[in-house]
C-alpha cells in the first residue's frame, strides 16, 4: 500500500492538530468511532505507536473497538502493516494496541501503561471520576495523547466537567459533531433517527443531536445500570415483542429473572420492518424460536404470521385496565441489567417519563406514551412473572369472613 487516501469530515478535522486532548462528543450516527478508527490506523502506518483502547467496563473483546480497527484495517488494505491477534493487535513497526477495561484497574495496577503513546477511552459518558483520575496521569509519554468519545448523558458526568467545562485541560481540542456532519450515514440509521424527530422531539434531541437528557424527575426508571454479562443457561429465558405500525418499530426483547436481578441480554429492532420480514427479525436474537414469546395482542393477523413461519410459541398478551401500570411498576421492582448490545432499550430507559403539567412543569401520575416500544416488549416479557406473583399475593392475604350475627368482624 502506497499512499493511505482518508476523508476526514469537516466536523473532525481540528483533531488533526496537535494536542494532549482529543475529544468528540455528538449524538449516534456521528462517526467519532470512525473517525478515532482511521486515526488510529494513519498512526500506526506512519510509525511506532503503543496504544490501548479503554472502555469503563470491559469483560469481552466482542465490545471492544476490536472488531472497528480490524475493518478499517481490511477496508484500507492495510493487512501487511498488521498482525492482528486474539487479544492484541501488532503493528510492522513494533507498536502494540491492546484492550482494557478501566473498571479492573487501580491506581497501582494501570501503571504498566506508563510507556504507552495513546490511550482511547470510548463511550466515556461512562467514565468514572476515579478511572479518569488515574488514566490521565498514566499516559505521560513526551507526546502521548488522550482521546475521548462519548454521546452525552448529564452535565455533570465526569468526562462533561473535565472536558465541556469553561476550563479545559491544557492542549485539549473538543468538537462536536452529530449525524449530519456523517457524509456516510447509512440509511438504516437515518430511518431511525426520522422516526424520533417526527415522533419524539425530546429523544432526538438527546440521542442524535447529542443533548443532555432532561427532566430526570419525570423519568420513570432509576433502577437499571449497563453492564456486560453471559446468559445463565440454567435460567427460564421470557421474551416480548411489540409490533410496529407503518414507520414505528418492530421490536423483540429477551430476558431473564434472578432474584430481584432483571437481565436483559438481547433485543431486535427495526423501524418500518415489513410483516414477511419480522421471522428474519427476530431469529437475530439467539434461541428465540425455542422459547415463548408474549406479544401485543392488538395484531392477531401478525401473531398468527408469526405461528405459521417459525414461532409457534408466540402468544397474545393479556390487556387491562391497568396492566400497562401494573406492568411498570413490576419492571420498576427490580434491578434492571441491560447488556450493552441493547442500546434502544438503553435509550427508552433514559427517556420514559411521566407527564408534566405544561403550565406549572408538575409531575403528574400518567405515563407519556413514547419512548416505550422496547419497554412495552419488555413488560410483555415479564407479564407471566407479574400475574404470578399477584396472584400468589392474593393467595397470602388473610381471608376475612362477614359476620351472620351481630357480633363484630371475625378474621383468621
Amino acid at each position: 500500500m502506497s499512499i493511505l487516501r482518508l476523508q476526514t469530515p469537516r466536523a473532525f478535522k481540528p483533531l488533526l492538530k496537535p494536542g494532549r486532548y482529543k475529544a468528540a462528543h455528538g449524538g449516534r450516527g456521528s462517526g467519532k468511532s470512525h473517525f478515532f478508527g482511521e486515526l488510529w490506523l494513519e498512526e500506526n502506518i506512519s510509525g511506532k505507536y503503543d496504544f490501548v483502547c479503554v472502555r469503563e467496563t470491559l469483560k469481552s473483546l466482542e465490545f471492544s473497538v476490536k472488531k472497528l480497527l480490524e475493518a478499517k484495517i481490511q477496508a484500507f488494505n492495510a493487512g501487511d502493516y498488521f498482525d492482528v491477534q486474539d487479544r492484541r493487535i501488532l503493528s510492522r513497526h513494533g507498536g502494540v494496541t491492546i484492550f482494557e477495561g478501566m473498571q479492573n484497574h487501580t491506581a497501582e495496577s494501570i501503571k504498566s501503561l506508563e510507556g504507552f503513546d495513546r490511550a482511547w477511552f470510548t463511550e466515556a459518558q461512562n467514565a468514572t471520576d476515579k478511572s479518569l483520575t488515574i488514566l490521565r496521569p498514566t499516559i505521560r509519554k513526551p507526546g502521548s495523547q488522550l482521546w475521548f468519545d462519548w454521546n452525552p448523558d448529564q452535565p455533570t458526568d465526569p468526562i462533561d466537567v473535565l472536558l465541556r467545562s469553561e476550563v479545559l485541560p491544557p492542549n485539549a481540542i473538543v468538537v462536536q459533531a452529530n449525524y449530519m456532519d456523517n457524509p456516510w450515514l447509512p440509511d438504516e440509521l437515518r430511518a431511525e433517527m426520522e422516526f424520533d424527530k417526527r415522533r419524539d422531539p425530546d429523544k432526538y434531541a438527546h440521542v442524535w443531536l447529542g443533548g443532555y437528557r432532561q427532566n430526570s424527575n419525570a423519568r420513570v426508571f432509576h433502577n437499571w445500570t449497563v453492564e456486560e454479562f453471559d446468559v445463565d443457561p440454567a435460567q427460564i429465558i421470557r421474551q416480548g415483542a411489540d409490533w410496529g405500525f407503518s414507520v414505528d418499530p418492530t421490536v423483540l426483547v429477551q430476558c431473564y429473572i434472578v432474584g430481584r436481578k432483571l437481565y436483559v441480554p438481547y433485543e431486535a429492532y427495526r423501524v418500518g420492518c415489513e410483516i414477511v420480514d419480522t421471522p428474519a427479525l427476530f431469529m437475530t436474537v439467539p434461541d428465540s424460536e425455542k422459547w415463548p414469546i408474549t406479544a401485543d395482542s392488538a395484531r392477531p393477523e401478525t401473531i398468527s404470521h408469526m405461528q405459521k413461519n417459525g414461532f409457534p410459541k408466540i402468544m397474545p398478551a393479556i390487556k387491562g385496565a391497568k396492566s400497562l401500570e401494573e406492568g411498570v411498576e413490576f419492571l420498576k421492582s427490580f434491578d434492571i441489567v441491560v447488556h450493552p448490545r441493547c442500546q434502544h432499550l438503553i435509550d427508552e430507559l433514559s427517556l420514559y417519563k411521566y407527564e408534566e403539567d405544561k403550565l406549572t412543569g408538575t409531575v403528574l401520575p400518567k405515563l407519556e406514551d413514547k419512548d416505550n416500544h422496547v419497554i412495552d416488549a419488555l413488560r410483555y416479557a415479564c407479564e407471566g412473572a407479574r400475574r404470578a406473583v399477584k396472584k400468589q399475593k392474593s393467595e397470602d392475604k388473610p381471608q376475612r369472613h362477614r359476620p351472620t350475627g351481630a357480633g363484630g368482624w371475625m378474621g383468621h
